[in-house]
């Protein structure tokens, strides 16, 4: 279920932008989430793998988790998640449980994606939840963060 990129869609993706530049700085993959509702951001979050030795550390799933801490709710309908780069299957899982309305995300993971490149978590059949989705918002400049990261450690 793809919708269009909505006018606030490509300032929410900047502060999603920001997070992730965040934590290329702290040298975890830069990736970075902001959750939406209600034209108020709920909560921020970049990648924490190798900070918190967890390899759940995911910026959606720690954006996810502060935005139900926030909400007082393990469900966020009427929500969207900003992230820099295409959810993984975990990821998309998490956005299933949490009832995420929208996932609006940059960069494509050909190889890890699970909206649209490899595998579609979000829509698919059998699960009691689907999400609608955008992707490729502010992708050059998501893309631009994940190559520097990756080419400056090679």
């Amino acid at each position: 279920m793809s919708d269009t990129c909505l006018a606030s869609d490509r300032i929410w993706m900047k502060e999603a932008i920001a997070m992730a530049k965040i934590a290329a700085e702290v040298n975890e993959v830069p990736v970075g989430a902001v959750m939406v509702a209600d034209n108020e951001v709920i909560s921020r979050a970049h990648n924490a793998t190798i900070r918190d030795n967890d390899p759940t550390g995911h910026a959606e799933v720690i954006a996810i988790r502060r935005a139900a801490d926030a909400l007082g709710n393990y469900r966020m309908p009427g929500a969207t998640l900003y992230v820099t780069l295409e959810p993984c299957a975990m990821c998309a899982g998490a956005i299933i449980q949490a009832r995420v309305s929208r996932v609006v995300f940059g960069a494509y993971d050909k190889r890890y994606g699970a909206v649209e490149s490899s595998v579609d978590v979000l829509c698919h059949p059998a699960m009691n939840h689907h999400a609608q989705y955008t992707g490729g918002v502010e992708m050059l400049e998501c893309s631009q963060i994940l190559s520097s990261f990756f080419k400056s450690r090679r």
